[in-house]
Formats: C-alpha cells, sequence, structure tokens
C-alpha cells in the first residue's frame, strides 16, 4: 500500500490535461477525455482531476488509474447481468470502448436514507415527509439507516453549474424518456448491479450507500452498461464500522468535499486551498477501497503519463 508521503510528493506529476494532436473527434470532460475512433469505436483517458461543485478542484495522484481499472473489474463483475461497453484496457488510464448513445437518464441507486443537502432523503424524511420521489417510507428510520429495499432516484443530466433534476421512476416513462420495456430492463440491471455492489463492499468492511449508473445504446440497438461502476468517484463508500457515527468515515470524494465543508465552503465565494497532505489522504483512500473491492494489490502505472497515453492513442489510430 503506497503512504501518504509517497503519494503528496507524486502530486505534481498527476496527470492533468492531455495536450495532443488528435486528428478525429475529441471531447474533454471534467475528469476524463475521450477521443473517436473508427469503426464505433472510442478511447477514453480517466485523468487524475477530482471535480466537485461543478468545478476541478484538485489532482489526486493515481485517481485516474483507480477509476478506469475499478470500472474495468466491475464491468467483468457484471457481465452476467448486462453487457457494456469496455473492449480493452491498453494502459491504465485508457479503455477501448464501443462507441453508444447515452440514455437521457441518469439512474441514482440508494441503499441508505441520508444526506443533508434540501432535497436528500434524509432532510425530507426528517422534515415530515414520508412519500419522498414516488416511494413511501416507513415511520422509525434514523439518519444513516439501511432503507428497506434500495430505491432508484432517476435523475436527468443538467448542464454546467445546474443541478440534476430529479424524476420519480414513473415520469421517466410519462415524459416519454425512455419505452416502458426499456426502463424496466435498466431498473432491474440497476438494482442487480448495486445489490452485487453491496455485497462485495460488505465483504470489504465497507457500505455502498449510494451509487450512479449510466446507461447507453450500442449501433445496434442493445442496452449496455457504461461510463464508470462503483468508484469511488461515482459512488459512495463508508466505513461500515462507522455508520452511526454522527459524520461516518467517507472513502470516495465526499473525504474532500467534507473539508470544503468544515471550511464553509460549499460551492459559492473564495475556495480554499487545499492542503496537499488532505490530497494525499484523498489519494490513499481511493487506493485502500481499490485493493479492498478487488483483493488485488494496486500498482502504480508510470508517470509522467501523457507521452505514455499519446503513444498509446497513435497505435489505436494507426490500427484503425
Amino acid at each position: 500500500m503506497i503512504d501518504v508521503a509517497t503519494l503528496e510528493a507524486m502530486i505534481p506529476q498527476a496527470l492533468l490535461a492531455l495536450d495532443i494532436d488528435w486528428p478525429g473527434a475529441r471531447t474533454s470532460g471534467k475528469v476524463r477525455e475521450s477521443f473517436g475512433l473508427p469503426a464505433a469505436r472510442r478511447l477514453f483517458v480517466t485523468t487524475d482531476r477530482l471535480s466537485a461543485f461543478d468545478v476541478v478542484l484538485a489532482a489526486l495522484p493515481y485517481k485516474g488509474q483507480v477509476l478506469n481499472e475499478l470500472s474495468a473489474f466491475w464491468f467483468a463483475q457484471t457481465a452476467d447481468i448486462i453487457a457494456n461497453h469496455l473492449l480493452d484496457v491498453p494502459d491504465p488510464n485508457v479503455s477501448l470502448v464501443r462507441a453508444c448513445r447515452p440514455l437521457p437518464v441518469e439512474v441514482i441507486v440508494r441503499g441508505y436514507i441520508t444526506g443533508s443537502t434540501r432535497t436528500a432523503l434524509w432532510t425530507l424524511y426528517a422534515e415530515g415527509q414520508r412519500d419522498i420521489y414516488g416511494y413511501t417510507f416507513p415511520d422509525g428510520l434514523e439518519k444513516n439507516d439501511p432503507l428497506p429495499d434500495p430505491i432508484i432516484t432517476p435523475t436527468t443530466k443538467a448542464g454546467p453549474g445546474e443541478h440534476d433534476e430529479r424524476l420519480t421512476c414513473a415520469e421517466v416513462v410519462e415524459r416519454g424518456l425512455l419505452d416502458a420495456a426499456t426502463w424496466d430492463a435498466v431498473q432491474e440491471a440497476a438494482l442487480a448491479i448495486f445489490r452485487r455492489g453491496q455485497a462485495m463492499a460488505a465483504a470489504a468492511g465497507f457500505c455502498l450507500v449510494d451509487t450512479k449508473y449510466e446507461f447507453g445504446w450500442a449501433p445496434d440497438g442493445a442496452l449496455l452498461l457504461i461510463d464508470e461502476v462503483h468508484t469511488p468517484d461515482s459512488s459512495r463508500f463508508w466505513r461500515a464500522d462507522t455508520m452511526k457515527d454522527a459524520q461516518p468515515d467517507q472513502w470516495d470524494k465526499e473525504y474532500v468535499r467534507l473539508w470544503y465543508a468544515q471550511q464553509g465552503y460549499r460551492g459559492d465565494g473564495p475556495r480554499p486551498d487545499l492542503p496537499p497532505a488532505t490530497v494525499a489522504e484523498a489519494a490513499r483512500r481511493y487506493i485502500a477501497l481499490y485493493e479492498g473491492l478487488t483483493g488485488r494489490e494496486f500498482i502504480p502505472g508510470a508517470y509522467p503519463a501523457e507521452p505514455r497515453i499519446a503513444s498509446v492513442l497513435a497505435a489505436y489510430l494507426a490500427s484503425s
């Protein structure tokens, strides 16, 4: 396991951006670069950038590798539930995937009643509401309790600086976002993947609190699981033995968000500088979560990453 001091020393070498001349279609996101290839394929490069509050907050060493390799692990673990877009992992930060068209709905699966924002499940429940997002909740739940059964709260993808629109499951079909058969298939797959993730997290001493899944259509119309799966960016993992603490121990990007909240920053006004030791500890937790969930030792990829990734991209373009 890499120690915090080593990770702190690696911060200046973290993969922030890719200065690569690419002849095809390229899309840049907050944490991922996507490069178009012939034959309905794409290359995803996952960087070390950490985003929250709709901005990039820091660069965690090896974060991109953790997300890339952990997603590949989960795609393999859930391939019996639903097909996915992954074809190959030619580099620790790079995935070759099938091009697909994302569904207009993102799927949030929640296993616990928690949260502190105005629209969070626990906030609404504590205010006395029992019918929330199309579900009826029993009396007697306490903050951070497991729900009787995991629930799905779908969203539409918001634009920059906006909050995701929250929907009920019924509204997905009523508004014509998806037909009933497709939405039923998505919900069935999402709940099965989540339950498997919960079981594997529990075996590693963690609780999978909630997560976001994205699905897409392949060119032939097949439904695919896409994006990333059960990573510390897309999911909340808390230490199981701290679930009843006032502040459960976070092993995901909420660890960094919590640091900002403790400084009084929640996305508005001047942003305090994140201490290198906090960045390194967040990176250590990402790596430790990877090792706990997969049962594998984390083998760091080589820095500097950009020249190596450029050669991988050039090789795939030449072979297309």
